[in-house]
């Protein structure tokens, strides 16, 4: 990883390929919405220590992921 960004540190803005990214015009930003989350609150969860370990394994965030995937199954049932 620490490679790869010394490598993008070293680019400059001709060397980047833009050419997959669509053009950001005026209907995008007639459709765009800002969208705000809510807050967040401090809590404490006890979950069983294979989920836990499994999370972490996933890397840096581990917090982020479980608000994503109690966010995810809230999202499929609220409606």
């Amino acid at each position: 990883m620490k490679s790869d960004l010394k490598r993008i540190d070293r680019m400059t803005d001709e060397d980047i390929d833009y050419s997959d990214i669509p053009e950001v015009d005026a209907s995008f930003f007639a459709t765009a919405r800002v969208v705000v989350p809510p807050g967040k609150k401090q809590v404490t969860i006890r979950l069983d220590s294979d989920v836990l370990a499994w999370l972490k394994e996933q890397g840096r965030g581990y917090q982020t992921r479980i608000n994503a995937i109690l966010r995810a199954y809230y999202e499929a049932h609220a409606k």
